[in-house]
């Protein structure tokens, strides 16, 4: 399943975006403001990009993506039911006792995920690792990880980033879903770590800059990715935390709250 399309990816983006509103609201837990920014970037992955088979989850040759910062599962649940790993109604079942949906990606447990994230900071290593692997076994995959602008302040992404320069992991794409804002407030408050770019250059990574919510962008960005040679490349998508719903955009109270029925009806009545 690929949409080639810009026009029909937009409008997947927004039945990706319905799928987290549903999630968060039926859970009344959860985090929409980061999912919400990171919908397109995972709707071009997931429905453009990445190499896979949903009816061959573990399929040994499929492309790797990693969401690091994990606790936005919400983005990652709607693109694989939506792409088919499983049945868009179990959406509903978002952190539920008993659901296989938690609130942190499972690899066990979910289909279609392939790293079990959820401490930030962790899985841009995971990451490096799977790239390093597909090298040793002279394996033509890729892999993808997408990262928090507010995570990149954990010291252990460093040391990977180091660790993707001295292997020469031009299979390893990052992404980092720079929405300016985190749990806490900006970024720049909290602990900055801009320039964003200018770092990621001086640990040896291809930068690309791009607007994260335009469509023409990511893919550009992807196809430039795959032709770098002999070094990691870093996506900076510039984003709007909580992307698509009025009143939740670039509002940091948005980070891990949930709508209530008439915020949830609102929201869903402008991503029709």
């Amino acid at each position: 399943m690929k949409i080639g399309d810009v026009k029909e990816l937009e409008k997947m983006a927004k039945e990706v975006r319905r799928g987290i509103l549903e999630e968060v609201y039926n859970a009344q837990s959860g985090h929409p403001g980061g999912s919400l920014s990171v919908a397109d970037i995972l709707t071009v992955l997931y429905f453009n990009e990445l190499n896979i088979d949903e009816k061959n989850p573990k399929w040994e040759d499929r492309d790797r993506m990693v969401l690091s910062k994990g606790h936005c599962s919400p983005a990652l649940y709607s693109c694989l039911a939506n792409r088919g790993f499983f049945p868009i109604e179990d959406l509903k079942t978002f952190r539920k006792l008993d659901s296989y949906l938690q609130g942190h990606p499972d690899m066990n447990k979910i289909p279609g995920v392939d790293m079990t994230t959820g401490s930030l900071g962790q899985g841009l290593s995971a990451a490096v690792g799977m790239a390093i692997t597909g090298k040793m076994d002279n394996k033509d995959y890729r892999v993808y990880c997408v990262l928090g602008d507010g995570e990149i302040e954990e010291g252990q992404i460093w040391e990977a980033a180091m660790s993707a320069k001295k292997y020469a992991l031009d299979n390893l794409c990052v992404i980092v879903d720079n929405n300016n804002l985190q749990i806490d407030g900006t970024v720049e408050e909290v602990m900055s770590p801009y320039p964003i770019d200018e770092k990621f250059r001086s640990f040896g990574f291809e930068i690309i800059k791009i607007d994260g919510h335009n469509m023409q962008e990511i893919l550009d960005a992807f196809e430039v990715a795959k032709n770098v040679k002999g070094k990691p490349v870093c996506i900076i998508a510039k984003t709007i935390k909580g992307k698509g719903v009025s009143y939740m955009e670039n509002q940091v109270g948005w980070h891990g709250k949930a709508p209530n029925e008439e915020q949830y009806n609102m929201a869903m009545d402008e991503l029709v």
